[in-house]
């Protein structure tokens, strides 16, 4: 127990007779104090006494799909760094293929008593995928943000890039350089962000190739894509024109003289590629910090509408595209 109040109030900047105050659930602590406490009894990984399980510290949880696409490690470096500036501390909890699933975060979260949580992609962003593990978090009335289009009737703030002006801002560029036939390599059927770009270009000839956003399967689906004659190639995420840059190069052909690519995000490195990606803007740091506003104004009781927030993509031109080819 001695060892325990040591760490404890190591860890918020307290001394021992404070944090056994906070435990014992006497006075003479101010909130913000006994918030510190409890925020580092739970970092720490301690189990709070019985009488204090139902309150929320100040931890925030940030579940991010994945770590090997680095837009979401970028926005995690904003939402936290902003976070932390607030007086919070995150959770970050990252999903991988096979891995912990996204009601088990939930859970988690939950168990650690957080006081909101901050989602960059997950099932809600899948039409047809399960979402009622969302429900837990509603009836806990707990403060949620999430980033990215998603389905919209979880009652949920978002905060996203406006898909439609971004395919737009692509596809015109490719028009521009003369490419009449363009194909999209896009995400999975239901994926709501990918279904926003389809639509923003109904009415115009175009060809689509799904992916799961890996690399591998946008090779493949760009390879298909390239078959069909497709001269330009507009991508769901700077991964999948990586991948598609690749089914080029293994096809014999060049980028962007005989196939120019277009990314989606403007994630790091995007101009130390070879060729450097021309690629489609999201506003990271402008959303993370959004994001955050949103989230921590509803733990402090304001009301916050279940609205969606579009912020202004912008387009990259750099080595990746270029002049359609001459027909011979």
């Amino acid at each position: 127990m001695t060892k325990r109040l040591a760490e404890v109030a190591k860890k918020a900047g307290v001394s021992e007779a404070t944090v056994s105050r906070v435990l014992n659930g006497r006075s003479g602590v101010s909130e913000a104090t006994r918030a510190s406490v409890l925020t580092a009894l739970d970092v720490l990984g301690y189990e709070r006494p019985t009488k204090l399980r139902g309150e929320r510290g100040r931890l925030v949880g940030l579940v991010l799909p994945e770590l090997q696409n680095p837009i979401f490690p970028a926005l995690a470096e904003v939402v936290t760094a902003s976070l932390a500036q607030r007086g919070f501390t995150p959770l970050l909890a990252a999903r991988t293929i096979g891995g912990v699933p996204e009601r088990d975060y939930i859970e988690m979260l939950l168990d650690h008593q957080v006081s909101g949580v901050v989602f960059a992609g997950g099932s809600y962003a899948l039409a047809e995928a399960e979402h009622g593990h969302y429900r837990a978090l509603t009836d806990r009335r707990m403060p949620v943000v999430m980033v990215n289009a998603g389905v919209a009737d979880l009652g949920f703030p978002h905060i996203s890039t406006d898909d439609a002006v971004a395919v737009e801002q692509a596809y015109g560029h490719l028009r521009s350089l003369g490419h009449a036939r363009i194909g999209m390599v896009m995400g999975p059927e239901d994926h709501v962000p990918s279904r926003r770009k389809l639509a923003a270009l109904e009415g115009k000839e175009f060809w689509v190739e799904r992916t799961n956003f890996s690399m591998e399967s946008a090779r493949l689906a760009a390879a298909k894509l390239i078959d069909r004659g497709v001269t330009g190639m507009i991508c769901a995420s700077d991964v999948l024109a990586l991948g598609s840059i690749r089914a080029a190069r293994r096809l014999g052909l060049d980028v962007p003289s005989d196939v120019s690519v277009v990314g989606f995000d403007d994630s790091a490195l995007m101009t130390c590629t070879d060729p450097p990606l021309t690629t489609v803007r999201q506003p990271i740091e402008m959303m993370g910090q959004a994001a955050v506003d949103l989230l921590v104004n509803q733990i402090e009781g304001s009301g916050v509408e279940p609205d969606e927030l579009l912020f202004e993509p912008e387009l990259v031109v750099r080595g990746s595209t270029a002049p359609a080819p001459a027909r011979g």
